[in-house]
């Protein structure tokens, strides 16, 4: 998350001073960059790898990260982030060669052997998926803000400048389509970030092929399909930390305008520069740094900057390539290129095999195409980047030489034989070319991967569980599966057994609740409404206005009642939903327990329970049935245990 010691601007002078460390600093990073200060002889690799923490019952998400940090506090390795439920390991930087690769798979592996320790005496476990499938809405209110000023600073920026209403569209298999009043949305997004070392010399080019890159490893490591039950898009990171942080406003007008989360709008051409130069341009300050730095004054003492205010600025515009400013540690400067787009998991043996095939097809393609602006037209890559997260393995690529092509073949004839000239080239370890490569192959030859997993899985399991046994399920599995290190191609299918005890106790109404509704209008007929009912089977229509607000409920029994006092022949009744319906249903909201709707019902004998929001406005149905599924499936557990 950047800079840690920073907070909100509270006055126009303090905007004014900050922005004019900013200027410095750009000021510093050109004037070293032109007397060639920068580290070049030495290439190295890093990265960082977020996680989940789920308890280990009910698999929803734990918010005991600041618990698990004072627990594990001997760890410097470890840290929070921004969500309660999260941490992040940050990965100690290797030279790029040798067996670079598999002492980055054995260290986190290392870490995550001792941090599994660590939840495990909170009753919880780690998780490492692109989104948590069992996240809730809830789960991303503000009192699961890790409580770390930066992060209350960034937040109430985002607030004053979006408002508190937070609009998210989605379409994939399934729609979302709902409105939110957290920017904490951002923290359904947990990623593998990898690192790659350049020189000044070749960041323009590598930065180039890095956006180049992006969709094609993108597809093949998709693994964040589901989001709040809806089956979206394979890599549904790329749309939700857009969305839940853009901080732009509609218009009447075309006027064109970039979020703060984007890809980028054209090559680079001359240097990084260029980068920071653009978003200080697009991207108002929305936060300052607390630590004071004359960059300046730094640079005439023969000292490298820490750029601390461009740090900061840097840390809230989210590019999916990021570049980054660094010091190494013989004092000297250098520039890395962060890559963000690639998310945390299967596996960390899948994780680590993304990042050899990213960093190895970053050097391969650099030695085939030096510049690569000359093969393919920036439209097209931004164009693959946008397929590449709605279809994931499923893309079908613009490429060099005006090619269409599938992203299995792309993966299995291209990207991955350029990887290997590159690992080659850097002087990795045969073993780890051809162990890493070798799982990017497999997933390309069975046309899996951890989306594909997912939503084939969880489409299964909805047919036969209610959509919060499922979820349970499926992040169950996906535990499980991982705790045997197997990359993603071996993953059998999830099954209801992967879950050993599924207690619904605890549940939100917003999580059994029917969303998919049949309603009425009060003006509808009443022969309309029994037709209906009748064709669809269902014995409650809720009874709304235009503006989609509860205003009244229809029974089957009212039906009844109504029908026995007509003859059954008459074909001029024009009786109409107003006539016979409750006109004041009792509802329940959302976030009410599952157990206080079922003693809602019970108290009052109904069988039905209109769910609304804090505006009335109609979110759902909880019926007599939803308790029914949710019983039988514990009858059957109790009988089969």
């Amino acid at each position: 998350m950047g800079e840690q010691k920073v907070s909100k601007l509270k006055s126009g002078s303090e905007m004014q001073t900050f922005v004019k460390s900013i200027l410095n600093d750009v000021q510093a990073l050109e004037y070293m960059l032109k007397n060639d200060w920068f580290e070049s002889d030495t290439i190295r690799i890093g990265a960082e790898q977020e996680m989940c923490i789920v308890n280990a019952k009910s698999y929803k998400p734990a918010p005991i990260n600041l618990d698990i940090l004072e627990k594990g506090k001997q760890f410097d390795w470890l840290d929070q982030e921004l969500a309660r439920f999260n941490l992040e390991i940050n990965l100690t930087p290797h030279v790029f060669t040798k067996s670079c690769l598999s002492k980055l798979e054995k260290e986190i592996n290392d870490h995550l052997a001792n941090i599994r320790k660590l939840v495990k005496e909170f009753d919880s476990k780690i998780v490492l998926t692109g989104i948590l499938p069992t996240l809730r809405k809830y789960d991303l209110e503000m009192h699961n803000l890790t409580p770390v000023p930066r992060y209350f600073a960034l937040m109430e920026s985002i607030r004053e400048m979006r408002g508190d209403n937070f609009q998210l569209r989605l379409e994939g298999i399934d729609e979302l389509n709902l409105s939110h009043r957290s920017p904490l949305l951002e923290a359904v997004n947990t990623s593998f970030q990898v690192h790659l070392q350049v020189t000044p010399d070749t960041f323009v080019p590598m930065y180039n092929i890095a956006q180049a890159l992006t969709a094609p490893v993108m597809a093949i490591a998709a693994n964040s399909p589901i989001v709040f039950g809806k089956r979206l898009w394979h890599e549904s990171r790329i749309a939700m930390f857009q969305q839940s942080i853009d901080t732009r406003s509609s218009r009447d007008n075309l006027r064109e305008s970039t979020p703060r989360v984007h890809f980028g709008n054209d090559w680079l051409k001359k240097s990084i520069l260029e980068i920071y130069k653009e978003d200080i341009t697009r991207f108002r300050v929305l936060l300052a740094g607390d630590e004071k730095e004359d960059s300046i004054a730094v640079l005439k003492s023969g000292k490298a900057p820490k750029l601390r205010a461009l740090q900061v600025h840097n840390s809230t515009v989210y590019r999916w390539n990021r570049p980054c400013y660094g010091i190494s540690s013989n004092g000297k400067p250098h520039l890395r290129i962060e890559n963000r787009v690639i998310p945390a998991g299967p596996t960390v043996l899948d994780a680590t095999a993304n990042a050899a095939l990213w960093l190895g097809a970053m050097v391969g393609i650099h030695e085939k195409y030096p510049d690569i602006t000359k093969e393919l037209s920036f439209a097209d890559v931004a164009d693959n980047f946008k397929k590449a997260a709605k279809f994931g393995i499923d893309t079908k690529f613009n490429w060099i030489g005006d090619k269409k092509v599938d992203a299995c073949d792309l993966i299995l004839e291209e990207i991955i034989p350029l990887a290997k000239i590159g690992l080659k080239k850097q002087g990795v370890a045969k073993k780890d070319i051809d162990r890493y490569l070798g799982v990017i192959a497999a997933r390309a030859e069975k046309h899996i991967t951890g989306a594909r997993w997912q939503l084939r899985g969880y489409t299964n399991l909805i047919k036969k569980l209610n959509r919060d046994e499922a979820l349970a399920v499926l992040t169950a599995s996906i535990v499980k599966n991982q705790e045997t290190g197997k990359p993603i191609h071996e993953w059998k299918d999830p099954k209801p057994s992967d879950l050993k005890d599924y207690k619904p106790a605890g549940l939100k109404v917003e999580e059994v609740m029917s969303t998919d509704l049949f309603t009425v209008h009060k003006d509808d007929l009443i022969d309309l409404v029994i037709d209906m009912m009748n064709w669809n089977k269902v014995r409650y229509m809720p009874v709304e206005d235009k503006k989609g607000k509860l205003v009244g409920l229809i029974s089957s029994r009212l039906l009844l009642k109504h029908c026995a006092k007509k003859d059954e022949l008459r074909t001029d009744d024009f009786s109409t939903v107003a006539d016979i319906m409750i006109k004041d249903p009792i509802v329940i909201h959302p976030e009410n327990t599952l157990q206080e709707g079922m003693n809602l019902m019970a108290s009052h004998r109904i069988g039905c329970l209109p769910v609304t929001n804090e505006d009335g406005e109609l979110v759902g149905v909880l019926t007599e049935m939803d308790f029914v599924r949710i019983s039988a499936r514990l009858i059957e557990r109790l009988e089969r245990e």
